[in-house]
C-alpha cells in the first residue's frame, strides 16, 4: 500500500511577494560580492590584501540578513528545520562579525577567500534556486547545481572558516575582548576565546550532521526526477 503524498504547502500572496524579493535581493547581493572577490583577484593577482575592503560593506549587509531565515523557518513560511537553518546562520555570523569584522588578522590569510568563495556560490545558486522554486520555473541544469556543488563547497568553507578562527585566537588571548574575568560581582567567568576554540570543536559533529542532510536532499530532489 503506497503512502499518500503530503499536500503541496500553499503561501499566501503576500507571503510568496515577501520570499521572492527577500531570495532576489539577496541573489543579487552576493552576486555583487562574487563581482568585487572577482574583480580584486583579477587586478590584484593572487594577493588577499584589500579584499576584506572591497568586500566588507555588501558581506556585512547580506549575510547579516540571513537572520531572518531563522524567523521564516520558525513561522513556518518556509518548510526548512529551525535547528539546521539556525546552526548554518549562527556559524556565519560568528564568522562574519567577531572573526572577520573585529580581527584584522583574520583578512589578509589564505582562509578568507577560501571562505568566501565557498559563501559567494553557495548562495548566489541557492537563492536562485529558491526563487525560481517559488516562481516554480526551476530549470533542471539550476537544480542539479543547486543539490551537487556543496559536495565540494562545504569543505572548502569549513576549511576557511576554521583557518579564520584559529588565526583570531592570538587577538583574544591578549585583549580577552568579549571575556568576563574573575573577581567580578557576579562571581562569573567567560573567556571568548576558550569559547572560540569550543565553537571549532562543534564543527566536528555538526559538519557530518549537515553535510549528511544535504546529500539526503540531494537524493530527495534529483533522486525522484530520475524516476518522474
Amino acid at each position: 500500500m503506497s503512502t499518500p503524498k503530503k499536500a503541496p504547502r500553499i503561501l499566501s500572496l503576500p507571503a510568496k511577494v515577501y520570499l521572492v524579493l527577500y531570495n532576489v535581493i539577496q541573489f543579487l547581493g552576493w552576486s555583487f560580492i562574487q563581482y568585487k572577490m572577482i574583480d580584486h583577484f583579477t587586478n590584484k593577482g593572487l594577493k588577499v590584501t584589500g579584499l576584506w575592503e572591497q568586500v566588507e560593506i555588501p558581506l556585512l549587509i547580506f549575510q547579516s540578513a540571513a537572520v531572518f531565515e531563522i524567523v521564516h523557518s520558525a513561522t513556518g513560511i518556509i518548510p526548512s528545520n529551525v535547528g539546521i537553518t539556525f546552526a548554518q546562520v549562527f556559524s556565519r555570523v560568528f564568522l562574519l562579525w567577531p572573526i572577520l569584522y573585529k580581527v584584522t588578522e583574520t583578512r589578509d590569510q589564505f582562509g578568507f577567500p577560501l571562505l568566501l568563495a565557498a559563501w559567494t556560490i553557495t548562495e548566489i545558486l541557492r537563492y536562485l534556486y529558491y526563487t525560481l522554486n517559488l516562481l516554480s520555473t526551476v530549470p533542471a541544469i539550476v537544480q542539479w547545481c543547486r543539490y551537487s556543488f556543496f559536495i565540494i563547497l562545504y569543505p572548502i568553507g569549513i576549511t576557511g572558516e576554521l583557518i579564520s578562527c584559529y588565526c583570531a585566537l592570538p587577538h583574544y588571548s591578549t585583549t580577552q575582548d568579549f571575556s568576563t574575568l574573575l573577581p567580578n560581582k557576579w562571581n562569573f567567568t567567560f573567556s571568548f576565546y576558550y569559547y572560540i576554540i569550543l565553537v571549532m570543536l562543534a564543527y566536528i559533529p555538526v559538519f557530518p550532521q549537515l553535510y549528511g542532510h544535504m546529500f539526503l536532499q540531494r537524493k530527495k530532489i534529483l533522486g525522484s526526477k530520475k524516476h518522474d
